[in-house]
């Protein structure tokens, strides 16, 4: 496969549009009770959510149809985040754009799991105004219900093909994916990229997002 494809589309779709306790009893905090409001309980940390990529894909395409009833994806992406290395197809924040025709316009949606203090909202929601509508933008949309395959089984596929050796040499090797369609085959596939962006990288995979079949893998 051409990777330039994968730059292109990155291009086009930027213009369209996270003490123990003292064991003593006399040094052991007072329990909360009625007669003691104040010896309140400490708040407990949120974890973050991670989800693989057809988790925040469904949970964005909902959104989307709301935004438009012919809403139709371009693009779905993993951002990076120090809350995971991206590895196992998991990430607290997705970023995917739709492309309306009725409307004329395009919209980007956050799926965000993130606790991290700049992170988008935690939940679904809408990014930025609406983008522009063009014919590169139309050609880059795919249905979405071609989308069968989850970014788990991709990157346990792009594992089988090199990645495996990738990950052993760096055990926190960051991972994002990319979803996109493949003109040629004229189906969205997954791009399992070891790296921190398309660009610098050490490897990717490229899995067939429908039937999962392995489609190729380079640097």
């Amino acid at each position: 496969m051409k990777f330039y494809r994968l730059a292109f589309a990155l291009s086009v779709i930027s213009v369209a549009i996270l003490t123990a306790g003292c064991s003593s009893t006399e040094n052991k905090p007072k329990e909360s009770t009625p007669e003691n409001p104040a010896a309140a309980a400490k708040p407990q940390i949120k974890e973050p959510t991670l989800y693989t990529g057809q988790e925040a894909f469904n949970r964005m395409m909902g959104l989307a149809l709301k935004w438009s009833p012919d809403a139709e994806p371009a693009r779905v992406e993993s951002v990076l985040t120090t809350e995971t290395t991206g590895q196992d197809g998991k990430a607290t924040i997705w970023r995917g754009y739709f492309v309306s025709p009725s409307r004329r316009s395009t919209k980007t949606i956050v799926c965000s799991g993130s606790r991290q203090p700049d992170a988008p909202p935690f939940g679904v929601s809408p990014e930025g105004a609406e983008g522009a509508y063009n014919a590169q933008s139309a050609g880059l949309v795919f249905s979405h219900y071609l989308l069968k395959t989850d970014t788990d089984k991709a990157f346990a596929i792009a594992q089988q093909h090199g990645g495996d050796a990738i990950v052993k040499k760096d055990a926190q090797q960051p991972i994002m994916y990319v979803l996109l369609k493949d003109r040629k085959q004229n189906v969205p596939v997954w791009y399992v990229i070891y790296g921190t962006s398309e660009k610098d990288r050490k490897g990717i995979g490229v899995i067939n997002a429908t039937t999962g079949a392995f489609v190729s893998a380079g640097k």
